[in-house]
C-alpha cells in the first residue's frame, strides 16, 4: 500500500468518524456541498417571501382603512335614522334622502378619484379620500338642523368617492399575482368591519338621551381617518403609477418589496412598462371608454355589470333598513332590533373572511355562482316570509334568511366586486374605469337607499324582496354569459384574456397554471 492509498483511507476514515472535512475531489461530496447550498438559498427565499407577505398584507391592511368609513357610515345609519326621527322629526322621504344621498354624492368623488390618482398618486388620493369625509363627519355630528345634516352628508360622499375608487386598484397594484385574489377583498373585508362596528355603536350608545346619541355615534367615525393620516407614511406608491410616471428606479424598488424574488419583481416591472407602452396612449382616456374596442367593451360590460348587480339586489336595503324589516316580521322593542343588526354585522364578517381562504383557491367565478344562487333563493325566501309568516316563528325565519343571505352576499359577490374590478382594466385606463364601476355602485345603492321603504309601503315588503330575487336571479345568468375566470393570471394576462375573447393563447395558460401551482405548493 502506497503513501497516497494510505492518505486517501485515513481520509474517508477521518469522514465517517468525525464528518468534519469534506474530500473536495470526490463527486459525492461535491454533490452534498451543491445540495447545502441550494438549501441555504432554498431557506434564504422563504425568509424574503416570508417578509414580502407579511409587507404586502401591512400595505393592504392600510390602504383598505378608508373602506371602513364606509362600512361604519352604512352600519351606523340603521341607528342613527331611528333618533333622529326622535330628535329632528325629519319625514320618512328626508330620511330616505339623507341615507341615501352620500351613495349618490359618492359617484362625484370616484370620478375625480379616477383623475386626481393618476396626477397625484393612489396613495395621496386616498388620504385626500379620508380629510373630506372627515370634514363632513364633522358637520354632521355638530349639526343642529336637517339642512345642515345633508350638507354634512353629501361632503362625507364625496370622499367615500374618492377612497373606493381608488384603494382596489392600489391594492391590485402592489399585490404578486398568486396572492391578488385574497388581498383585494381586503376593501370588502374592512367594509364588513365597519359595519359591524357601526351595529356595536348602535347598541352601545342606543340608551342615551336622543338628542346625544345619534351624534355620538357618527363622530366616532372620525377615529380611523386618524390611522390613515398614519398609513400614508407606512405604504409605498403604487409601481406601476410609478412607472406611468417613468419613475422606474422607485417602481423597481416597490416591486422588489412586493415580490419574493428579484426575477419575478424585474419580470413584472417589463410587463408593466410593456402595458404602459401599448397601442392607444395617443387618445385621451376618456374617449377610449367612451369608444371602446371589442376587448375594452368586453371589459366594461363585465365589470360595471358585476358593479350593478352586487348592489341593485338589495344588499344595502337589507343592511340600512335592517330594524325595519325586523318590524315589519313582527319585532317591536328597539333594543332587541339592535341586537338583531349586530348579529348581522357578525355573519358577514365572518364569511368575508371564509372568502378570503377559498378566493385564489376555489376561483372567482365558482364563488359567483354560489353567492348569485344562494342570494336569489334567500330573498325569494324573506318575500315569502315577510308575506305570509307572522309571530316570533316569522320574526326567528326571517333573522336566519337575512343572516343568510348577508353571508352568500359576502362569500362571493360582496368581495369579488372589489376583485375583479381592479384587475380586469389595461393599466392605461385602470383608474377611470374602476371610478366608472364604482359610479354604476355607488349610484345603485343611492337609488335603494333613496327608494325602499317608499317601494316598500307601496308593494309591501315582501313584494318588494320577491324584485330583489328576480333581480338577483339576472345576476346569476350574467355571471355565467360575461365574466370569465381571472385566478392565477397576472394583470397583464387577464388583458389578454379580453383581448383573445376569453381564451389565452396556450403558453399563457401554462404560465399561469404553474403561477397558481406554486400558490398550492
Amino acid at each position: 500500500m502506497g503513501m497516497a492509498d494510505l492518505g486517501e483511507n485515513q481520509m474517508d476514515l477521518s469522514l465517517g468518524m468525525k464528518k468534519k472535512y469534506i474530500q473536495m475531489n470526490s463527486p459525492r461530496n461535491e454533490d452534498a456541498l451543491n445540495g447545502n447550498i441550494e438549501d441555504l438559498a432554498s431557506k434564504r427565499d422563504i425568509g424574503r417571501s416570508s417578509r414580502t407577505r407579511r409587507y404586502v398584507i401591512a400595505c393592504s391592511v392600510f390602504a383598505s382603512l378608508n373602506n371602513i368609513l364606509l362600512g361604519y357610515d352604512v352600519g351606523v345609519m340603521s341607528g342613527v335614522i331611528l333618533f333622529i326621527k326622535q330628535d329632528l322629526n325629519p319625514t320618512e322621504v328626508q330620511l330616505e334622502i339623507f341615507v341615501g344621498i352620500l351613495s349618490v354624492v359618492s359617484v362625484i368623488g370616484s370620478l375625480i378619484g379616477g383623475r386626481t390618482s393618476d396626477a397625484i398618486g393612489r396613495k395621496w388620493t386616498m388620504g385626500l379620500a379620508a380629510v373630506v369625509f372627515q370634514g363632513g363627519v364633522a358637520v354632521m355630528t355638530f349639526a343642529h338642523s336637517f339642512q345642515f345634516l345633508i350638507i354634512g352628508r353629501i361632503t362625507a360622499g364625496i370622499g367615500i368617492g374618492l377612497g373606493i375608487a381608488i384603494t382596489s386598484v392600489y391594492i391590485a397594484e402592489i399585490s404578486p399575482t398568486v396572492a391578488r385574489g385574497s388581498l383585494t377583498t381586503f376593501p370588502e373585508i374592512f367594509i364588513n368591519i365597519g359595519i359591524l362596528l357601526g351595529y356595536v355603536s348602535n347598541y352601545a350608545f342606543s340608551g342615551l338621551p336622543p338628542h346625544i346619541n345619534w351624534r355620538i355615534m357618527l363622530g366616532i367615525g372620525i377615529l380611523p381617518a386618524v390611522f390613515i393620516g398614519f398609513a400614508l407614511f407606512v405604504i409605498p406608491e403604487s409601481p406601476r403609477w410609478l412607472v406611468m410616471q417613468k419613475r422606474f428606479d422607485e417602481a423597481r424598488i416597490v416591486l422588489l418589496k412586493t415580490n419574493d424574488t428579484t426575477e419575478e419583481a424585474e419580470e413584472r416591472l417589463a410587463e408593466i412598462q410593456l402595458s404602459a407602452s401599448l397601442s392607444g396612449e395617443e387618445k385621451a382616456v376618456w374617449r377610449e371608454i367612451l369608444r371602446p374596442s371589442p376587448a375594452l367593451c368586453r371589459m366594461l360590460i363585465a365589470g360595471i355589470g358585476i358593479s350593478f348587480f352586487q348592489q341593485i339586489t338589495g344588499i344595502d336595503a337589507t343592511v340600512y333598513y335592517s330594524p325595519a324589516i325586523l318590524k315589519a316580521a313582527g319585532m317591536s322593542n328597539e333594543s332587541k332590533l339592535l341586537a338583531a343588526t349586530v348579529a348581522v354585522g357578525v355573519i358577514k364578517t365572518a364569511f368575508i373572511i371564509i372568502a378570503i381562504v377559498l378566493i385564489d383557491r376555489v376561483g372567482r367565478k365558482p364563488l359567483l355562482y354560489i353567492s348569485t344562487i344562494g342570494m336569489t333563493i334567500c330573498l325569494f325566501s324573506l318575500g315569502a316570509i315577510l308575506t305570509f309568516s307572522s309571530g316570533s316563528t316569522g320574526i326567528a325565519m326571517a333573522i336566519v334568511v337575512i343572516c343568510t343571505n348577508v353571508a352568500f352576499f359576502s362569500i362571493g359577490i360582496g368581495p369579488i366586486y372589489w376583485v375583479f374590478t381592479s384587475e380586469i382594466f389595461p393599466l392605461r385606463l385602470r383608474a377611470q374605469a374602476t371610478a366608472l364601476g364604482a359610479v354604476a355602485n355607488r349610484i345603485c345603492s343611492g337609488l335603494i337607499a333613496m327608494s325602499f321603504l317608499s317601494v316598500a309601503h307601496s308593494i309591501t315588503f315582501g313584494g318588494t324582496f320577491f324584485m330583489f330575487s328576480v333581480l338577483s336571479a339576472i345576476s346569476v345568468v350574467f355571471a355565467y354569459k360575461f365574466v370569465p375566470e381571472t385566478k392565477g393570471k397576472s394583470l397583464e394576462q387577464i388583458e389578454m384574456l379580453f383581448q383573445s375573447g376569453y381564451q389565452l393563447p396556450e403558453s399563457e395558460v401554462q404560465l399561469g397554471d404553474a403561477e397558481h401551482l406554486v400558490l398550492k405548493e
